[in-house]
């Protein structure tokens, strides 16, 4: 007898997740000992990496080299914790693959406090000292953040909830800065700050979590309306004209961004972000295709405009004009002059790099937050900026693989959206700081300093925990809650009306 099918109502498959329950399945593994030992091997790498940092710049190895990666250590030790007894079947490589990236963040921020000691022919600066120092606390804030997410969301299609309320507070998040005076929010010409005397804030790295989850929301419900096509051209489906609003109203608003907070890479991250994210949604290849048309248009619109008339479009025109030719006498001593020393600081480290602690990362400008990757490229060499990569690629690939295992498409979008949000902004920095494309404010995830990067984008990794969770744990009554031999009935398929019935 061959399968046979059988209707069923269209009701979504409730997922061990949903019911609140962070229990073990009997017999399942949950690889949390994995994670524990890769979390080690990449604390003993932070530790090597600052012994050498001290043998290059002391001449000799304190005895105290090991402090930082051993509170780093204790740091991730207790969110492993929380991710082991809360969400034990969460991905074992995004903690160790992320905590390497940061406590190597933390390392060199550690290694130009020592250098600026020793300019300034003053003792080695303790533990909590500079920006280190400052690194680690934001370190700690960031990993109580991402363990109170994963405390308190207990199942990730609880946000869903509240998607308008986080694309309204998403939406005010961005435009806060563009609002407020250049004298409270910009810095090195991009207005994405906000300035409270010394303190500062980066409001538009919590709007992209929030932007997420209202896009995945919305288009989990308007995914039908979306999908339909009205022409085909060279074999792509194409929509109706009357589906481009949504697309429409994102595109002006990314230009309004691009426009008000003369940058470049942020109006480039959330309109790329809504497109992919509709394009994972609908699985049409005309929604890229319309969205690169569209923006690439808008920017090349914007730099015509700022060559013409000036006015708000002046600032974007300068920056490609620089990124066209860095080295020009107008600008290699001027505007240009931190693209150049990144140039020149990346040519200087050559393949394997001058080692830690052994080069000059000080010749090039702003290099604890935008230039952390140039600055370390030329100690650690393009083999090492590969290694660094192929980490983050890493942690993207385990995002879009806890999007593909997830059950419920809100979830899929969720998980995808926050996976290519972190590609894309690597890709826009190394971009930026590699002459690919025109410099942006965009920090380095996880390795510049500052609070605001980091507490985001470890929140970002705390709704992956709590995604790939679901998408991992085994269904209850599965394969490793049973006994061999025993034949279990089939599992509905999730929002179908059929099921296949095997004898």
């Amino acid at each position: 007898m061959g399968d046979s099918f059988v209707t069923a109502p269209a009701a979504p498959a409730p997922t061990p997740a949903s019911t609140g329950e962070q229990s073990r399945v009997p017999g399942a593994k949950t690889r949390r000992n994995a994670e524990l030992a890769l979390l080690l091997f990449a604390m003993v790498l932070v530790a090597v990496y600052a012994a050498t940092v001290e043998a290059n710049q002391l001449d000799t190895i304190t005895t105290t080299f090991w402090v930082p990666a051993a509170i780093l250590t204790t740091l991730f030790l207790g969110l492993h914790l929380v991710v082991r007894f809360r969400a034990p079947y969460a991905d074992p490589i995004l903690i160790p693959a992320v905590a390497l990236i940061n406590g190597l963040g933390v390392a060199f921020l550690r290694r130009l406090d020592i250098a600026k000691a020793l300019s300034a022919k003053q003792p080695e600066p303790g533990v909590f000292a500079g920006t280190g120092g400052r690194q680690l606390a934001w370190t700690l804030a960031s990993l109580i953040l991402a363990a109170a997410l994963l405390l308190v969301i207990k199942d990730h299609k609880i946000v869903s909830r509240y998607a308008y309320t986080l694309g309204l507070a998403g939406i005010i998040l961005v435009m806060i800065p563009a609002m407020l005076p250049s004298s409270l929010s910009e810095v090195n010409g991009a207005k994405l700050w906000i300035k409270f005397g010394s303190f500062s804030i980066q409001p538009g790295e919590f709007a992209k979590i929030a932007l997420v989850s209202f896009f995945a929301y919305y288009l989990v419900r308007k995914r039908e309306v979306l999908s339909m096509a009205s022409r085909r051209v060279l074999g792509i489906d194409f929509p109706r004209g009357r589906d481009l609003g949504p697309v429409i109203t994102v595109w002006l608003l990314s230009l309004l961004v691009l426009v008000f907070e003369k940058d470049l890479g942020t109006a480039l991250l959330y309109f790329g972000l809504f497109v992919v994210t509709l394009y994972v949604a609908t699985e049409r290849a005309s929604w890229l295709i319309i969205g690169l048309v569209m923006f690439f248009g808008g920017v090349y619109l914007a730099y015509l405009l700022g060559s013409w008339v000036g006015g708000p479009f002046a600032n974007f025109y300068d920056r490609a004009s620089i990124w066209l030719d860095p080295f020009a006498p107008q600008y290699v001593t001027n505007e240009g002059f931190q693209l150049v020393q990144s140039l020149l600081g990346l040519g200087t480290g050559g393949l394997f790099g001058t080692g830690p602690g052994a080069g000059s990362p000080g010749f090039v400008p702003e290099v604890r937050t935008d230039f952390i990757f140039a600055g370390m490229g030329e100690e650690i060499g393009l083999f090492g900026l590969s290694s660094l990569l192929v980490v983050y690629l890493l942690i993207v690939e385990r995002g879009l693989r806890a999007a593909i295992a997830v059950r419920d498409s809100f979830g899929k979008l969720v998980a995808g959206g926050l996976a290519f949000t972190l590609g894309l902004q690597i890709f826009v920095i190394v971009g930026g700081i590699t002459g690919l494309i025109p410099l942006t404010g965009q920090t380095t995830p996880f390795m510049s300093a500052g609070g605001s990067s980091l507490m985001a984008n470890w929140l970002l990794v705390g709704m992956l925990l709590r995604i790939s969770d679901a998408a991992r744990r085994p269904a209850e009554g599965g394969p490793a809650a049973q006994p061999a031999g025993i034949k279990q009935p089939p599992a509905q398929l999730h929002g179908a009306m059929t099921e296949v019935i095997r004898p």
